[in-house]
């Protein structure tokens, strides 16, 4: 575990910049254990992002000089070569845990819809079709890419429901019978292996309103840029469609979310057959993701003592029963119903 050393940051900001900070304020978080900062100097304002617990796995030789790299580096490099806007990077000192990136403002997409509601039809579709862009330039990775090698495998979704069982009902007081535990853990195996074995491409993995940073440019036009995208693997197209649409900050109606995913459809040329099925998929994708989300809301709470994200616990839920019933048709999801109907 890294110790944040003001020294070393001192330093970064000096070799990036040429001054000494004038100011350094704290920045809100998410659930991870990173860190951010503004950093205010003469010539500029920047974000130091400090990762106390980098394992050294991640960690690998650097593509010059041999200077310690991390994953979010090379995904950062892989986004930023195939079109999709990140932050600009100003300097590296991954031994120490910093990294200085731009300063893209505070208005998540979250907070962009606060502050302008009656566009979030307009902001929506930007994002839509930035992620279908995206899939597209990055269908084919450069050999030995890290995001190739992790992925939305069978074991990990897998984990993740099991995730779901742990802290949404046995945490809860709602641990289930022994045959009903039987009866989930087939269910279970069956929704992982049914996912896993859908072609798989990149996956933001967290792309969602807290991860999207929205800025005006001329004439109102609406700029979208990707952050927390260090976790990128393999996994089903409709991924991070489900974490944007389904989002557990946000609350979308149907309509809304059906219109999305035309607008996601055409951008990817899909026909009326691929936009039937690109729905049918949201609809399984939303089930684990949805339950994998609300088991999390409560290990946070029990496990890292932080309950900030309790309240959208029950919205997950919510997310998930609406699913389950567009999917009632199929015996599987309708057994899952009646297990998620204890939480």
């Amino acid at each position: 575990m890294l110790t944040f050393d003001p020294e070393a940051l001192d330093t970064l900001v000096h070799r990036a910049t040429g001054h000494r900070p004038t100011g350094i304020e704290p920045m809100p978080g998410g659930a991870s254990t990173r860190r951010y900062l503004r950093v205010r100097t003469p010539a500029a304002s920047l974000v130091a992002m400090f990762v106390p617990d980098a394992a050294p796995e991640e960690i690998t030789s650097g593509a010059t000089g041999g200077s310690a790299r991390w994953p979010f580096l090379e995904v950062h490099a892989l986004l930023d070569g195939r079109g999709v806007r990140v932050p600009r990077l100003h300097a590296e000192a991954c031994e120490q845990g910093l990294l200085l990136i731009e300063d893209l403002g505070d208005e998540t997409l979250a907070a962009f819809l606060e502050r302008s509601p009656a566009r979030r039809a307009e902001v929506y579709r930007v994002a839509v079709t930035d992620l279908a862009a995206a899939q597209r330039s990055l269908g084919a990775l450069p050999a030995g890419s890290v995001v190739a090698t992790r992925a939305f495998d069978e074991t990990l979704l897998r984990w993740e429901l099991d995730h779901f069982r742990e802290w949404g009902l046995d945490a809860r007081g709602r641990a289930l019978a022994p045959e009903a535990r039987a009866r989930f853990d087939a269910l279970a195996d069956r929704l992982a292996r049914r996912i896993a074995a859908w072609p798989r491409g990149f996956v933001h993995r967290d792309y969602q309103s807290r991860n999207i940073m929205v800025r005006e440019g001329a004439g109102g036009s609406l700029e979208l840029t990707w952050i927390d995208f260090q976790d990128a693997l393999l996994g089903p197209r409709v991924y991070d469609l489900v974490a944007l649409l389904n989002d557990s900050y946000q609350s979308f109606d149907r309509p809304f979310i059906e219109a999305r995913l035309d607008e996601f459809a055409a951008a990817a040329g899909l026909d009326a057959e691929g936009r039937a099925a690109l729905g049918r998929e949201f609809d399984v994708v939303t089930v684990q993701r949805k339950l994998k989300d609300a088991g999390r809301f409560i290990f946070i709470d029990q496990v890292k003592k932080n309950p900030a994200f309790l309240p959208y616990f029950e919205p997950s839920l919510a997310k998930v029963r609406a699913a389950l019933e567009r999917l009632s048709s199929d015996p599987d999801m309708r057994e899952l119903a009646a297990i998620v109907a204890l939480a």
